[in-house]
């Protein structure tokens, strides 16, 4: 059997004549660069998620640069960010001129550790980029607190957690803005790349929309020097035919989820995701860790299941951080995991049998070494 880690194919078969229409549309008016199919993804985009103001963007990096940039952050300044992300956590923050200060994983959860992050902090730190992971939230209310005690900015990287939850708040409605992409691949995702940013402070919304369209509000009267951050008219026409969708395919993954906790609840030699108290865990990944990954993940390759690892390599330690002189111990739990970490296929679409297929194939792996 084949199984896919992401089936984007089945998804656009399931809403086919939504997105054919969508598509169709744009390019019948030639709405290619802003107008009206933008404005009303990030309407609809803002009045789902319940938050006051939705900034379209190019892509989700763009949009942690853009939020950094407008809060001021720069030279002399740092910035607190997570060991076990993608790059553009730490390289958005580079690239205002900060310095990136890396912290460890909490072992449960994967998240930053709370306690570590609280020691990181110098007179220096200006801006808290809390991530969250594979669709879990960290424990924000905690980050919140701290990060008002010591007046640093919080803002939240969503990109892989839409509308998860903890304690019934949103990802990216605590800290003074959030960060999405629509990477084709995430729980919502355009057809090429996409991102946004959210926030409740109107003040802020504008600097961000300025600054992501060359500085100006309006055509030519630009304020300030900006970037070419936009979002196009078909991704967003793509979005928005998705949006509709979104909660359904939502708790759908996490359905999906209890059932490969069910199904995998017997494979001692493996751990499956542990979900926080209070929280709805989206599943953007479904993330093991499991003895002798390497030669698991190339048997369920032989076997026709397709897998991933986020992230084979902490940040500290990619040959672009190299200056930082990072040391081994202040990231333990990090590159012990990163040798263990094994993302599974999980998606909407995913059927019973190709979860007990792939269930079957890891049990299959291990039970082959008592033969």
């Amino acid at each position: 059997m084949k199984i896919p880690f992401v089936d984007l194919k089945a998804q656009y078969l399931s809403i086919k004549t939504e997105i054919d229409a969508a598509i169709e549309n744009v390019i019948s008016e030639t709405a290619f660069i802003g107008g009206k199919y933008v404005k009303k993804f990030e309407s609809d985009f803002a009045s789902l998620y319940g938050v006051k103001n939705c900034v379209s963007v190019a892509n989700g990096t763009d949009s942690l640069y853009i939020i950094m940039k407008m809060l001021g952050i720069g030279h002399g300044d740092e910035v607190i960010t997570v060991a076990n992300s993608w790059i553009s956590s730490s390289e958005t923050i580079t690239q205002t001129g900060a310095r990136p200060v890396f912290v460890d994983i909490d072992p449960e959860y994967y998240s930053m550790d709370i306690e570590k992050f609280r020691k990181a902090i110098t007179p220096k730190t200006k801006l808290m980029i809390c991530v969250h992971l594979q669709g879990q939230m960290c424990d924000i209310e905690t980050i919140d607190k701290i990060c008002k005690e010591n007046n640093i900015y919080l803002i939240e990287d969503c990109a892989q957690s839409h509308f998860s939850e903890f304690n019934r708040k949103r990802a990216g409605l605590t800290g003074i803005a959030g960060s999405f992409s629509f990477y084709p691949g995430k729980n919502l995702g355009a057809y090429g790349d996409a991102g946004c940013i959210i926030t409740n402070n109107d003040e802020l919304a504008d600097k961000f929309r300025m600054y992501a369209t060359h500085g100006a509000l309006k055509k030519h009267d630009h304020q300030i020097e900006g970037i070419n951050s936009r979002l196009d008219g078909l991704q967003a026409a793509i979005l928005d035919a998705k949006l509709p969708h979104i909660l359904d395919w939502t708790d759908r993954r996490i359905e999906n989820a209890g059932k490969y906790n069910e199904l995998l609840s017997g494979i001692k030699q493996i751990v499956t995701p542990k979900v926080r108290p209070n929280s709805k865990h989206t599943f953007h990944l479904y993330v093991i860790r499991a003895e002798r990954r390497d030669e698991l993940a190339n048997y369920l390759k032989e076997q026709g299941v397709e897998t991933a690892i986020h992230y084979p390599t902490v940040l500290p330690f990619l040959p672009a951080y190299k200056y930082l002189n990072s040391a081994v111990s202040d990231f333990e739990i990090a590159l012990k995991y990163q040798s263990e970490i094994l993302s599974i296929p999980l998606y909407p679409e995913l059927t019973m049998d190709q979860m007990k297929y792939v269930a079957k194939c890891i049990s299959d792996f291990y039970n082959s070494d008592s033969k």
